[in-house]
């Protein structure tokens, strides 16, 4: 199998507030053609490292090159080779679609065929329509053509599906799919689990600024060294209450008053579970069971999960 080559270097990046530090001092690779994501809760420091990767933000600390140039020094350079989607892009409203379209492309020496773009983006029926007429995935499948215009290598994506009904979000996937198969390498940020899982390559997940993991979705679940987890909570629980020793159990997580048991015996921990109640006449209620997820890796990492209800 060929080498990975790393097409992103990331080397210790900083980025203080005042007294706040959003960043502090993330390390990583992204390799050619995959889809790289920074997962994590908002203002986990996703946005503002990916701000700092395109130009939009400058380190305080630390260095970071992309295809090879630097992004302190050589932004112009780096501009050539990446595209960009903001989750705040303002679009002219009363342009049509094809027309904004035109207009990104005469800012760049180079770019595709616009009638290709509309076509890939799913906006044909669309193409002579003003932007304010188009629905929440439309202008989300629109700012990505703005940013595909000049046929960059690297395409940055900020939380591309945020705000779009479920047709829309897969709809979305597919698209960014079919970029990783015509070897665009894109980096995005996510809170969504299943986003990161279905898309992603590898993931580095992200909390309080820090970059607490970094591996492919399978390996980080995978290092939970459970198949299966069992949530439920005792109903008028005494918050000092120790939890039995349950059979199976190799982690043990909570939230708020959730218990989650990781497990790769889901029989024998369920069974356990209910005799050890039994026997301590304590009210087992909203038990349920799901396969482990990367969610269940954030909160055994964290205690928290992904997305606060």
């Amino acid at each position: 199998m060929e080498a990975a080559t790393e097409i992103i270097q990331v080397q210790g990046l900083v980025k203080r507030y005042g007294d706040f530090t959003a960043v502090k001092g993330s390390r990583f690779q992204v390799h050619k053609g995959e889809i790289f994501g920074l997962l994590g809760p908002n203002g986990a420091g996703k946005t503002t490292t990916l701000e700092m990767l395109v130009g939009l933000r400058k380190p305080d600390e630390g260095t970071a090159a992309i295809d090879g140039y630097d992004i302190t020094r050589e932004m112009e350079k780096v501009k050539e080779v990446i595209g960009v989607q903001l989750q705040s892009t303002t679009l002219f409203e009363l342009l049509k679609v094809e027309e904004i379209l035109h207009l990104y492309a005469s800012f760049y020496k180079r770019n595709i065929p616009i009638p290709q773009l509309i076509d890939d983006m799913l906006l044909t029926e669309k193409k002579n329509s003003r932007i304010k007429g188009l629905s929440g995935g439309q202008k989300q499948r629109l700012a990505i053509a703005l940013a595909l215009v000049h046929d960059p290598s690297v395409i940055f994506l900020d939380e591309p599906t945020t705000g779009l009904d479920p047709q829309a979000r897969r709809t979305l996937w597919d698209i960014i799919l079919k970029l990783k198969e015509r070897g665009k390498t894109i980096v995005l940020t996510t809170h969504y689990m299943d986003e990161a899982h279905v898309l992603c390559d590898r993931i580095a997940i992200m909390d309080q600024g820090e970059l607490i993991a970094l591996d492919t979705p399978g390996e980080l679940v995978k290092n939970l060294q459970s198949d299966s987890a069992v949530e439920f909570r005792f109903e008028g629980e005494n918050p000092d209450m120790q939890l039995p020793e349950i059979e199976g159990v190799k982690q043990v997580g909570n939230q708020k008053d959730v218990h989650i048991l990781y497990t790769d015996n889901l029989q024998t921990t369920l069974t356990d579970l209910i005799q050890k109640a039994s026997e301590k006449q304590l009210k087992l209620a909203d038990l349920q069971t799901r396969t482990a997820t990367l969610e269940d890796v954030f909160i055994h990492m964290t205690g928290r999960r992904l997305r606060e209800e």
